[in-house]
Parts: structure tokens; C-alpha cells; sequence
């Protein structure tokens, strides 16, 4: 008969080891995990206007995915409204967001224009600038058409 303490034991055996690799590459069990973009750094004062055009792309890439994001001509991109969120918030929400959507070839980022804020300076959305610039997955960014949020928003290109 056996016991539980056996059963425990077996099943610790068997649910620690990986299958065996049969051409050789040790790599391929090894368990890759993910984690959200943190190595980001925080902007404490703004310098961007909020009506300012924004617009930021890798060198290489093709003038024609900027200008389908400049025109708005995206089929589908999930959106995070920013609205309210400080700026630790904002960098968090981004974080998650992107980090939730990385399949996804573009998304949406509403970060507003700043009416409330001083001089008509936008610290928000500076900071969004400054994160999309900073984050590894991120190839190209641009403001969006007034359709989808003109110079309030960023379309945003991730890598695939």
C-alpha cells in the first residue's frame, strides 16, 4: 500500500522534471519569463506643449508605417486612457498596458492635452514621450489625426 507521504514525493519528482530534448538544445525547456517594462525614468517638469505635434521613429523604419499611424490608418489598436493618473501612475498604466498588448502591432495612448496644467505646458504627456522613447518594445510613435484624439493621443508602433 502506499502512502501519502510516497505520493507526495512522487508527484514533487515528476512535476519538477522537463522533458527530455532530443536534439540537443538545452534551451528550448528553459522557461522564459516576461515582466513588464520598469527601467523607465520619471519627468518632473513639462516641456511639452500640449498642442505640439509629436513624433519619434527608429532609424529604418519604413515612411510608410509612419505615415498609415499619422493618417490614423490603423485597423485595430487597443487604447489606455491616461486622463487623471499622475505621472508614477501613467508610467505604471504604460508599463502594464504594453507589456498586456505586446502582440499587438499598434496602440492607442490617450494622454490629453494639459488644459489644467500650467502655461499650457503638459507634464503628462511629456512623460509619455519620454517613456514610449525609453521603452524597448516601442520602434515609432506619432501623434494621432483629430479623429482619434489629435495631439492629445500617440499612436504607437510595437516591435513583433
Amino acid at each position: 500500500m502506499i502512502n501519502n507521504e510516497d505520493k507526495q514525493l512522487f508527484r514533487a519528482s515528476v512535476n519538477a522534471n522537463v522533458p527530455i530534448d532530443k536534439d540537443g538544445d538545452n534551451h528550448a525547456n528553459k522557461k522564459t519569463k516576461h515582466t513588464a517594462f520598469i527601467a523607465y525614468s520619471y519627468i518632473t517638469e513639462a516641456r511639452l506643449n500640449g498642442s505640439e505635434v509629436v513624433s519619434h521613429a527608429q532609424n529604418g523604419l519604413s515612411p510608410k508605417i509612419i505615415k498609415k499611424m499619422k493618417r490614423g490608418n490603423i485597423d485595430y489598436a487597443p487604447t489606455l486612457d491616461l486622463h487623471g493618473q499622475t505621472v508614477v501612475e501613467a508610467c505604471e498604466s504604460m508599463s502594464q498596458f504594453i507589456y498586456h498588448h505586446q502582440h499587438a502591432e499598434f496602440i492607442h495612448i490617450i494622454h490629453g492635452k494639459g488644459y489644467h496644467s500650467e502655461n499650457g505646458m503638459s507634464i503628462l504627456k511629456t512623460q509619455v514621450v519620454s517613456f514610449l522613447r525609453q521603452h524597448p518594445q516601442v520602434i515609432a510613435f506619432n501623434s494621432c489625426p483629430n479623429k482619434d484624439g489629435g495631439s492629445g493621443a500617440v499612436f504607437a508602433l510595437l516591435k513583433q
